[in-house]
């Protein structure tokens, strides 16, 4: 879209991050947190409340700096970084937030150019035909860029985010509970779309999620936040087979066990 700086050397984990600290006054939430996020794949990330999936999420986008520790991005040192390449490096990625972040008072076609008005330099005609290629890519109907926020329904909300989120092309995809508040259907199709999504355009993808079905379907591996560390970063069914309370509880639980259940009826587990 624009002249950008090359950030990425092809080498070594898409998201690495090293002894990473975060507190809020007396109260630590990580506590020497290591993660590495493969690149291409799909990781999941889960933990009990309070356990700090948003807030690792936030570090490592730069929208709270670490306490301790060092969070590296394709490569580069987020706190390092000069102003030039921290805007490239911002541009490597996109974010679906919880609730959409879509701006109500525009339209979805114009939240989808918004990225690109901001970052690059592209006409006007040329910006509102890429979001409509967005607005077609995450399967919005036509006519849906011309709506506003309110008059969409909660699937096709989290669709217009993520076309946003895709506006820049990004290799990075963050996503924070995708599924939430949609039905079992709608949650599923969006799995589906994710998937479909990381496979065609080879995103790494970040995903914090409670859904068990998300994270039986369609993660390549899932990384536990608890003990105010990563404990475990492993496929579902290598978690399945850990000894920690939590892990045990959470995936060997009723709901758990359903989930698995239908993956494997359904083919998408080994």
């Amino acid at each position: 879209m624009s002249d950008v700086i090359d950030i990425d050397d092809a080498e070594g984990p898409a998201i690495e991050v090293r002894g990473l600290r975060t507190q809020f006054g007396d109260h630590v939430v990580h506590e020497n947190l290591d993660l590495d996020v493969r690149r291409g794949e799909v990781l999941g990330v889960v933990g009990g409340s309070g356990s700090g999936k948003s807030v690792l999420l936030n570090t490592i986008i730069g929208l709270r700096q670490p306490d301790g520790g060092s969070v590296r991005v394709l490569g580069q040192d987020i706190q390092r970084t000069s102003r030039r390449r921290w805007s490239d490096i911002e541009r490597s990625w996109g974010v679906l937030f919880q609730q959409g972040a879509l701006f109500s008072n525009l339209t979805v076609r114009e939240n989808v150019a918004t990225p690109m008005y901001e970052h690059t330099n592209l006409p006007r005609r040329a910006v509102e035909e890429l979001a409509d290629l967005k607005i077609a890519l995450v399967g919005l109907r036509p006519g849906a860029g011309d709506l506003k926020p309110s008059e969409l329904s909660g699937g096709m909300r989290k669709r217009a985010a993520l076309a946003r989120a895709l506006a820049l092309d990004p290799q990075l995809l963050f996503l924070d509970e995708p599924t939430a508040g949609l039905d079992p259907i709608g949650a599923g199709a969006f799995d589906e779309l994710i998937r479909d999504l990381s496979d065609s355009l080879e995103l790494t993808v970040f995903m914090i999620t409670h859904d068990l079905d998300t994270l039986y379907t369609i993660t390549d591996r899932v990384a536990v936040l608890a003990d105010k560390r990563v404990i475990a970063t492993a496929p579902v069914q290598e978690l399945e087979r850990s000894e920690h309370p939590w892990v045990r509880e959470y995936f060997l639980g009723p709901r758990g066990r359903a989930a698995a259940a239908a993956a494997k009826k359904a083919g998408t587990t080994a």
